[in-house]
């Protein structure tokens, strides 16, 4: 190997182009290492790629003082600090850590003449924590010790323990990706994201775990905590976390909840713990899904039990606010349709969708649930479950259209026979034709899973079609995006008559 250098960063590397070019942006972005910044060099830009952030390995090799070595003929990365080694190849998603294979998210790449690393891999290995505030394009790491992060938040939990019945403990974790015997476990999971709607905790996650729940007093709360479970690069997109990786959901209706708080709690064995605080003792009942990888923990329970309650009415506790579930179509292991350029339905209608979860959040009014926000599959009923479980004022699920000719252009919006359905299609088609500026294929009555199965006012949007190429030239940029998610948002807040 060569030692890898400032000169070969600068003037060795050529550009490649990778055919997931359109999942990949270049953020205007900063780099907090133990709370000062570090100066990016010109022309260098954090990257995210598929929902990855990725870091110049410069910047590794300047300011976080790890030996790093490049091989031009392999295009091969060997990163070391002290004695643990970590080598990296460009294009590939198999790395090794000290020997032992593991698979990353997302390959190293080339950009503009310089190596992409995903950092959280790279940080979590040697031992940073990492969290990134996608509102201020902010990648933040802290290094320090591996004990709990305690200091007034989530992390810190003292009082009596009520046990909680019938709940398994997981055995314990080691590191992610390696066992003690140097063999390859389970990938480190992520939390997703977290909404409190409906008297009723849900928390979304891309793999299945078992939580550890427990009531505890003085004051009283239920705390769940998620083992072998880390922040998702994408949940600061939706609840930002600070330098010490925690945050808090405030709540308002909610008369024994007065907010839900979120940490970090350990990270060796990594653990992130969940806490509602409470104004006085509540059962919960938790059920999850090992499918679309969703805990939730209904406090509407009278008494505690994991055992997944059937789907029927349950009495709530009213907020005041209007529920909306939004529905990003396919998504997993059902990629949806493929676009003339090879590009997945999946991407499209989750880019769009987050879009429309970031301004509904603004909303104090509205309350916002995703039925997935990362590449996860939830089934076409497990969707139309969720909606009717917490009891939705609308549902929209967000779709791209496809058709063997590539000739067809436009937008058409689907209801399935309910008056309120209908209704709510065509207030949102409305904006959504004054937005796109596409051919106008009209509000249709069909028989499609999630729009019959639901029980509230929904609609499927069909924003343009996918194997029209001037359509998706437009659909896969964000400009076009975000016109259409605030064409939907519109069109729901009238709907729902918001201001």
């Amino acid at each position: 190997m060569k030692k890898f250098s400032l000169l070969l960063l600068l003037c060795a590397f050529f550009l490649i182009v990778f055919p997931s070019e359109g999942s990949a942006a270049a953020v205007q972005s900063k780099i907090i290492l133990d709370g000062k910044e570090i100066g990016m060099p010109s022309g260098v830009q954090v990257q995210v790629i598929n929902e990855n952030v990725m870091i110049p390995i410069r910047v590794v090799v300047e300011n976080l003082k790890f030996k790093v070595d490049w091989n031009q003929k392999t295009q091969g990365v060997m990163i070391q600090q002290d004695t643990k080694i970590i080598t990296l190849t460009v294009n590939q998603q198999s790395a090794t850590v000290d020997g032992n294979q593991v698979v990353l998210n997302t390959a190293p790449q080339v950009k503009n003449e310089t190596v992409l690393v995903p950092i959280r891999f790279v940080s979590e290995q040697m031992g940073l924590l990492v969290s990134w505030d996608n509102v201020d394009k902010t990648v933040y790491l802290t290094s320090g010790n591996k004990e709990s992060i305690n200091n007034g938040q989530a992390g810190v939990d003292t009082g009596e323990v009520t046990p909680t019945p019938n709940v398994p403990t997981p055995p314990p974790t080691s590191v992610p990706g390696i066992d003690g015997s140097g063999q390859t476990t389970n990938p480190l999971n992520r939390l997703n994201g977290l909404s409190f709607v409906n008297n009723q905790l849900l928390v979304t996650l891309d793999g299945a775990i078992t939580p550890e729940i427990s009531r505890l007093t003085n004051p009283d709360r239920i705390v769940i905590d998620l083992p072998n479970t880390n922040f998702a690069d994408s949940f600061g997109t939706i609840h930002p976390l600070d330098s010490g990786l925690k945050g808090k959901l405030d709540l308002s209706g909610y008369p024994n909840v007065s907010e839900v708080r979120y940490s970090l709690f350990t990270r060796d064995p990594y653990k992130v713990r969940v806490v509602i605080a409470l104004n006085a003792a509540n059962a919960y009942q938790l059920s999850q899904d090992s499918d679309s990888k969703m805990l939730i923990i209904d406090l509407n329970a009278s008494e505690d039990s994991n055992t997944i309650p059937p789907l029927v009415p349950v009495p709530v506790v009213p907020s005041g606010h209007k529920i909306v579930v939004i529905d990003p179509g396919h998504g997993g292991s059902d990629p949806g349709a493929l676009s003339i350029s090879k590009k997945h339905e999946k991407d499209f209608t989750l880019a769009v969708s987050l879009k429309v979860q970031s301004l509904l959040l603004k909303e104090s009014n509205i309350d916002v649930v995703m039925t997935r926000d990362s590449d996860t599959y939830p089934t076409l009923s497990e969707r139309a479950q969720l909606a009717n479980r917490l009891y939705a004022d609308v549902f929209v699920s967000i779709h791209g259209n496809s058709n063997p000719s590539s000739k067809p252009s436009g937008t058409e919006t689907y209801y399935y026979q309910r008056s309120s359905s209908k209704d709510l299609a065509n207030v949102i088609h409305k904006y959504l034709i004054k937005a796109t500026g596409l051919s106008d294929r009209g509000v249709k009555s069909n028989s499609l899973h999630v729009i019959r199965e639901t029980k509230m006012p929904a609609v499927l949007l069909e924003i343009g079609f996918l194997s029209n190429s001037s359509d998706e030239l437009m659909m896969y940029s964000d400009d076009y995006q975000n016109k259409v998610a605030q064409a939907i948002v519109n069109g729901i807040k009238e709907y729902l008559g918001v201001k």
